[in-house]
């Protein structure tokens, strides 16, 4: 596991109270006429701030196009996303996206990466580069500043992508299958170290997975999504205490959890596999 306890910087958003998510009654199509393509059909949530949300699905079931609405990339064709109260418009500094691709600029270094956020926002060099090595610390990277992406594993860049993304301080943290990229070992170590900085930081996030063991280790809830087209069909509360172990993943609260969701989930696979395969 990452050192990043050590760490001694701000943990502003835990503090604040902000990070209130509500989707109400959204609907996300693409498309017109009989090419209409429902992603996201009539789907309401309510997450609290500081809350580790998982959503869970099988592939294809729009959990990315939902997160996308959170994230302000994609527009609801009816209901509403709120963050605060205040109505997602469009992307803001106050939600942070990580990637399952990296999405690193190539051409910049580790640290010119993660002060690029402040520098955009309008601080000045010394606050952005300030900005920059608080987050380094933060994720165990800041010997690694003068980098670049391709000079680092894919452990290492998705973790100057986390870095980046909490730069600006905000106040939910949204994450689309950020470590599926990753071999089973990096992604546990991964894992374990998120939970270490969501617990130092704070922040609200909502992370997407189709992996059931990721979604059970590392949520307060589960939320699982049918089959296309999407909607919220069952919430699982995880009862593990935190902190969180690989131990825990032979407990009788992880099993049950874990069984739910694969019964879930497997009668959902079942039924795409069904629609597509008539």
């Amino acid at each position: 596991m990452l050192d990043v306890l050590k760490f001694k910087g701000p943990s502003k958003a835990s503090s604040t109270g902000k990070g209130r998510i509500a989707v109400k009654d959204v609907s996300i199509r693409f498309g017109s006429g009989a090419e209409t393509h429902v992603a996201v059909e009539t789907t309401s949530i309510d997450i609290r701030a500081g809350e580790f949300v998982c959503i869970l699905g099988p592939s294809g079931c729009g959990k990315s196009t939902l997160l996308n609405a959170i994230a302000g990339y994609v527009k609801p064709s009816t209901g509403e996303v709120t963050v605060d109260d205040v109505r997602v418009e469009a992307p803001g500094p106050d939600r942070g996206m990580v990637f399952q691709q990296y999405s690193l600029l190539p051409w910049k270094t580790v640290y010119e990466n993660v002060a690029f956020g402040p520098k955009m926002a309008g601080h000045d060099r010394a606050t952005a580069g300030s900005t920059a090595n608080t987050f380094l610390e933060l994720v165990g990277l800041k010997k690694f500043g003068n980098r670049y992406p391709a000079e680092l594993s894919g452990g290492m860049q998705q973790r100057v992508g986390i870095a980046r993304a909490l730069a600006n301080y905000p106040s939910v943290l949204l994450m689309d299958e950020p470590f599926g990229a990753l071999d089973a070992q990096t992604r546990l170590m991964m894992q374990e170290s998120l939970l270490d900085i969501w617990r130092k930081f704070g922040t609200t996030v909502v992370f997407v997975t189709h992996d059931v063991d990721e979604a059970v280790f590392l949520a307060d809830r589960v939320l699982i999504m049918s089959a296309s087209p999407g909607r919220i069909i069952e919430e699982v509360r995880i009862e593990l205490p935190r902190p969180r172990s690989t131990d825990m993943a032979t407990s009788a609260e992880y099993m049950t959890a874990r069984q739910t969701c694969l019964e879930t989930i497997k009668a959902e696979s079942r039924k795409a596999f069904e629609d597509q395969n008539p």
